[in-house]
């Protein structure tokens, strides 16, 4: 049995996909699951419960933490430590290994340029400090011998009908209304960005790879950043649409903030878009042999779900 915490959410769908090449008993639990292969077995559960992650971590070899919480630092800093708390005595309990899919919050703000497995943990803001307490209660747990558990990291998503993603937001749904692109701060710096598809199949594989286990992996992303100004044209470009694009920095975010709370939680992470925000996964590459998809074919699959 493999089992997914957060089955609803942008990876846990593809990933529960990719797992098929693996086992055919998938577990997916979330508040309200739904089938994403005709095996699965529905397991709904409030994960904020340690009770509940208990009885849905039962009897399972491979457990995926791909919980989303409401995106606050307030919540974050409530839910995540007891949540993982909960995952991490459950998986010591029934003996199932643990792949926690991470980002790349608690980064030190001087790596953002170079984001590698070895980047230091340092984080400028709140929901990273979460972060990365999460890391540091798993790393403990694995020094201790307590469980088996990776860390399986990505970088910012874009990708086939992924609603929830800022690039898609910002790009793709303004186009459609024929509006101009939105950027953070400068569209001139270099952001990687991981395409959905890549990452749940690189995540599936490490769940089922015996020795990727007790360290950090960062997820199959390509090499050649683009620009968020260079993004946007490729954007444009499929969609038929203009290339024009609206700045919004720290100034306008702060004042969008008194109105809307996820303008203020987004503005203790404006930091990612003023400087250059490259990461890498030759680690993951080397090993598997895997090459991350190119970002024209990526954003031309991505256009495709959301014109259909």
């Amino acid at each position: 049995m493999q089992t997914i915490l957060g089955a609803n959410g942008t990876i846990g769908k593809p990933l529960a996909k990719e797992l098929t090449r693996y086992t055919d008993k998938i577990r997916l639990v979330s508040r309200n699951p739904v089938k994403v292969n005709d095996t699965d077995e529905l397991f709904p559960a409030d994960v904020t419960d340690p009770k509940e992650v208990e009885k849905a971590i039962a009897g399972s070899e491979v457990v995926y933490v791909l919980v989303g919480f409401e995106y606050s630092a307030q919540a974050w800093e409530e839910k995540w430590p007891r949540f993982m708390g909960a995952v991490i005595d459950s998986c010591q309990k029934y003996n199932a290994r643990l792949v926690f899919f991470d980002n790349m919050y608690a980064y030190d703000v001087s790596s953002l340029g170079n984001m590698t497995e070895d980047a230091p943990l340092n984080p400028p803001s709140r929901k990273g400090a979460v972060r990365k307490r999460v890391v540091e209660m798993i790393n403990t747990a694995i020094s201790q011998g307590r469980i088996k558990a990776l860390i399986a990291r990505a970088a910012d998503f874009y990708g086939p009908e992924n609603e929830r993603s800022f690039l898609i937001e910002v790009t793709v749904k303004n186009f459609l209304k024929g509006k101009k692109a939105n950027w953070f701060c400068d569209p001139d710096k270099k952001h990687s960005f991981t395409y959905t598809p890549d990452a749940a199949k690189a995540t599936a594989l490490l769940g089922n790879t015996d020795d990727a286990y007790n360290q950090t992996w960062h997820l199959p992303t390509h090499p050649d950043s683009l620009t968020g100004r260079e993004m946007v044209r490729l954007i444009a470009k499929e969609m038929n649409a203009s290339e024009g694009i609206l700045t919004v920095g720290r100034f306008i975010v702060g004042l969008m903030g008194l109105f809307l709370p996820i303008m203020r939680e987004t503005k203790e992470m404006l930091y990612q878009y003023e400087r250059d925000y490259i990461f890498r996964s030759d680690k993951f590459e080397k090993r598997f042999g895997v090459q991350a998809t190119r970002y024209e074919e990526g954003v031309k699959a991505t256009v495709q779900s959301f014109k259909a």
